[in-house]
C-alpha cells in the first residue's frame, strides 16, 4: 500500500505529550489503536471529524497536525 499525500506530525506530538501511546490517543479520539497507527504512518487518511479530534487532543489547529502534499 502506497503512502498518501496527507502527512502528519502525530508521532512528534505524541512524543511531546509525555510519550502518549497510540492506544491512549485512540481512546481519546474514539478509534482503534490500529487506526491511529495507520494514520500516523500515512497509510490511511482520517475522516475530517477524526482529524479535528486528533488536533484538539494536542491543542493544535488541524493544519498544524496534517499537511497535504500534492504530487
Amino acid at each position: 500500500m502506497a503512502t498518501l499525500p496527507i502527512k502528519n506530525k502525530i508521532r512528534e506530538l505524541r512524543f511531546f505529550a509525555e510519550e502518549m501511546t497510540q492506544q491512549e490517543l485512540a481512546e481519546l479520539v474514539g478509534v482503534t489503536r490500529q487506526t491511529i497507527m495507520a494514520i500516523e504512518k500515512c497509510k490511511y487518511s482520517p475522516t475530517l471529524e477524526v482529524a479535528f479530534k486528533i488536533a484538539e487532543v494536542f491543542g493544535q489547529s488541524i493544519d498544524e497536525v496534517f499537511q497535504y502534499q500534492s504530487a
